[in-house]
């Protein structure tokens, strides 16, 4: 056998191993795709930042089209392996019955644990770890949703699935319920095939986004994405989408929930993904009347944490604007009527004025 094919099989065989240790790790799965991505991705991402629905993600301007360009973000890289993760806790009350509940907060159920950026590096880190015992020193990077890194068209590339109309990675026998996570390589390990999309002409996600947010088939609107509204957005949500938020203060699961894809859900495994504080089931007004102070020690480890107390106040207020009328929430939004934060108090008279409203 010559030099160059006991490489390849050598490749063959670890890529193997890296797909096995991925799994004892807690990985859904692992796949391997080439650095790079069409040309059509990048005219697609130049396009869409062109039509300003990044909104003030100024980061996604900023880094452009290294987006769809692994080997430019980091020199050196020939391959990326992509994994997924799941995070849907078995254990939470029915998404559908809070959202139908307007006295009750909805969070989108990939924060109702611990923070999946420390999780999931971790469980990347220890990955590259076992390849570097197995070949020793090489180059690579983790990543998860922590860089300009096109995760969803890559996971697609390495055949972890197809990109939804929603835009988000949908896998035929494991729904949409999980997080991607990669690492950049410079070991030629063999590429994993993709697989044609699965959506046909359904369109439940475009049809049930509560603020039009997926503008088309493939395509989101930042602007009006209720993630972007109450993750992103540093200030107020505009007043025209206020009542389309309905109780939904971080984030926004609807496409995925009405997805025909996700009655194969996997429920998560991970101890860190376990529901914390209630957050599956409890009321808008006790998440309103928390102080800075349990704010901050409720919320330390997770990623609400990182969009800070007077959003979080802001979200809620909102939140509260559109539940049913209450004497006590109008007394708890009196009570934040002069906070010290704009963001506040314009939400919090808004919502005023709603309840009010309805007396």
């Amino acid at each position: 056998m010559s030099e160059i094919s006991c490489k390849s099989e050598n490749y063959r065989q670890l890529a193997s191993q890296i797909k096995g240790w991925a799994k004892e790790l807690g990985f859904a799965d692992a796949r391997i795709t080439r650095a790079a991505l069409p040309a059509e991705a990048e005219a697609s991402l130049l396009a869409w930042l062109a039509a300003g629905n990044h909104g003030e993600m100024a980061y996604m301007a900023r880094h452009g089209v290294l987006r769809v360009r692994p080997a430019e973000l980091v020199p050196g890289t020939v391959r990326v392996i992509s994994l997924r993760m799941h995070y849907w806790p078995a254990a939470a009350r029915a998404a559908e019955a809070v959202l139908a509940d307007g006295s009750r907060a909805y969070l989108s159920r990939y924060a109702l644990g611990r923070d999946y950026h420390k999780v999931v590096r971790n469980r990347l880190q220890k990955l590259a770890d076992r390849i570097t015992q197995a070949v020793g020193e090489h180059g690579y990077r983790v990543f998860t949703d922590s860089a300009p890194l096109a995760e969803v068209a890559l996971a697609a590339q390495a055949g972890q699935g197809w990109r939804g109309k929603h835009t988000l990675l949908l896998n035929k026998k494991q729904g949409s319920l999980f997080f991607l996570g990669e690492i950049l390589t410079d070991l030629p390990l063999p590429e994993d095939g993709s697989e044609d999309g699965h959506c046909g002409s359904c369109t439940r996600c475009l049809d049930v986004c509560p603020t039009g947010a997926i503008v088309a088939p493939y395509q989101v609107d930042a602007r009006r994405c209720i993630s972007y509204l109450t993750i992103e957005l540093k200030g107020a949500i505009p007043e025209p989408l206020r009542p389309l938020i309905g109780n939904r203060v971080y984030g926004c699961d609807d496409c995925q929930l009405v997805c025909p894809w996700n009655r194969f859900v996997v429920h998560t495994r991970e101890d860190d993904f376990v529901v914390r504080h209630g957050l599956d089931d409890v009321s808008l007004l006790e998440l309103f009347c928390w102080d800075e102070a349990t704010f901050g020690s409720r919320m330390a480890g997770s990623p609400i944490y990182r969009i800070g107390y007077a959003k979080w106040l802001s979200n809620l207020a909102i939140g509260l604007g559109n539940a049913p009328y209450a004497a006590e929430i109008v007394v708890a939004l009196q009570q934040r009527q002069d906070h010290a934060e704009e963001v506040v108090r314009e939400s919090v008279a808004w919502a005023l004025a709603q309840q009010q409203d309805r007396t």
